[in-house]
């Protein structure tokens, strides 16, 4: 029995937790939550926000002991894998032959299974999709026995629908996905300022062809100045751009530091960050970075390191800890273009109003795929963190509740991977009944006893 947290470190639960030693060892585990009449829900990295890795009181199925590179072309940029490899064992692996994975997110430790399940975006979503559009197959063991082999043509309805599916339909065993080809280990980087929410979002979506592209939102600072920002868009250097493409291939050559500034140990910079984060502290910083991106980051160009441009997360190590014992709820909503300025401009009045600002806003711009339980549309997210604490909870869960509310009106979809307060209601009503009809009818055939089950299945879809 162990101890296990979200991402967020604002839910904790109990489970049994096995780790998998090779994938024959996946039958033996369904077998034994039969005969004990428990449930098993799937675990990568733990990286999840919200409840999408715990299953409270029953069989957690850790999948990170399955991380094997099965098989890597270095001329095609073809890679199998086994789904507990994570973003940082892929990218480590192929980097020096010029390939780099097609879609990360913003830290590179959860594991490709994860993933998948998730079927995360990054900041090139408009240009690349989500990485379940650059899988060539994948197989996987489902809870009624049977192996399956998936790809866009083969089983196709379980492809699309165990992709995004948050580990309800079966365990992936092999993943087998197309790298993107670079030539070079950076990036060339352009930033600037916008003053405001309209000018973000007519930024973002004039540079949505980039490679990537990203804003960082204040979303602390009152009247006129709400939604204020700054704009990242990064584009791939083309082949003779580096002049020592080698070098810049290097692993090394990506690797974040661990120290700022050469002295001060990343290690323990939560823990000064602490003080801060609060209204005031990170009023104070938003309001600083905003005016040192106008003075000095304005109109700028540069060139940055892979991963050091991909992977802002993981800058300082356990940076979520700095907002204190009760964690925080990341609230991430996706709004279709017409009606996201709108939308957001409330949202973020409302936070203000109700004295709960959020400490960090993330705006990118998406397009739609093919999965069966997408978040993806075409127009824009905004991420937002909230602090927890022991007074603000109810208000704060009282808000979240009344930001669904604009969300859904105004055409908005969500992000499993990032929910941890949707309830099932709201769950069918941005899915619709014909997906959750689709969705359950799958979930009986693959697994009709209904073994597969987390702390997520059962707050948004079991009925």
């Amino acid at each position: 029995m162990a101890r296990l947290e979200n991402f967020g470190h604002s839910l904790r639960s109990s489970a049994y937790l096995y780790q998998p030693n090779s994938v024959d060892d996946l039958d033996q585990l369904f077998e034994l939550s039969r005969q004990q009449e428990l449930t098993v829900g799937l675990r990568g990295a733990g990286r999840s926000y919200g409840d999408a890795s715990l299953n409270s009181g029953h069989i957690v199925l850790d999948m990170r002991p399955l991380n094997n590179i099965l098989a890597w072309d270095a001329q095609s940029g073809i890679i199998t894998v086994e789904p507990g490899v994570t973003i940082e064992q892929l990218w480590m692996h192929t980097l020096g032959d010029g390939w780099w994975p097609p879609v990360v997110p913003g830290t590179m430790r959860p594991t490709l299974g994860g993933c998948l399940a998730a079927n995360i975006h990054g900041k090139n979503n408009w240009v690349a999709g989500t990485i379940g559009e650059h899988v060539i197959e994948f197989d996987a063991l489902l809870p009624n026995g049977e192996t399956l082999t998936c790809s866009p043509e083969k089983n196709e309805e379980f492809f699309h629908a165990m992709i995004g599916g948050m580990g309800l339909l079966g365990v992936f065993t092999s993943i087998t996905l197309q790298m993107k080809q670079i030539h070079s280990g950076q990036l060339r980087v352009m930033a600037w300022v916008k003053a405001s929410l309209t000018g973000m979002l007519e930024s973002v979506d004039g540079n949505k062809t980039a490679d990537y592209v990203v804003g960082w939102v204040d979303c602390t600072s009152g009247s006129g100045r709400m939604g204020r920002g700054q704009i990242h868009r990064a584009e791939y250097l083309k082949p003779g751009e580096d002049p020592d493409p080698t070098n810049s291939l290097r692993i090394d050559q990506q690797i974040l530091p661990d120290r700022m500034f050469g002295l001060l140990p990343k290690s323990i910079l939560h823990k000064l960050m602490q003080p801060l984060t609060n209204n005031i502290g990170t009023l104070f910083i938003n309001s600083a970075k905003y005016w040192a991106s106008r003075t000095v980051g304005q109109n700028t160009t540069f060139l940055q390191t892979m991963g050091a441009f991909n992977f802002l997360l993981d800058y300082v190590p356990n940076w979520e800890r700095a907002y204190g014992p009760m964690g925080l709820i990341q609230y991430q909503s996706f709004l279709p273009k017409a009606s996201a300025e709108a939308a957001y401009s409330e949202m973020l009045n409302l936070c203000h109003n109700r004295h709960l600002p959020a400490y960090l806003g993330v705006l990118k711009r998406h397009r739609p795929d093919p999965f069966l339980l997408s978040h993806a549309l075409d127009g824009f997210s905004l991420a937002l963190d909230f602090r927890i604490t022991q007074s603000n909870r109810a208000p704060l869960l009282k808000l979240i509740a009344d930001l669904d509310e604009i969300a859904l009106a105004a055409g908005g979809r969500f992000y499993f991977a990032k929910d941890s307060t949707l309830n099932a209601e709201k769950a069918q009503r941005f899915l619709g009944e014909d997906l959750t009809r689709q969705f359950r009818a799958l979930k009986s055939k693959a697994d009709p006893n209904n073994r597969l089950q987390t702390d997520l299945y059962r707050r948004c879809f079991q009925e």
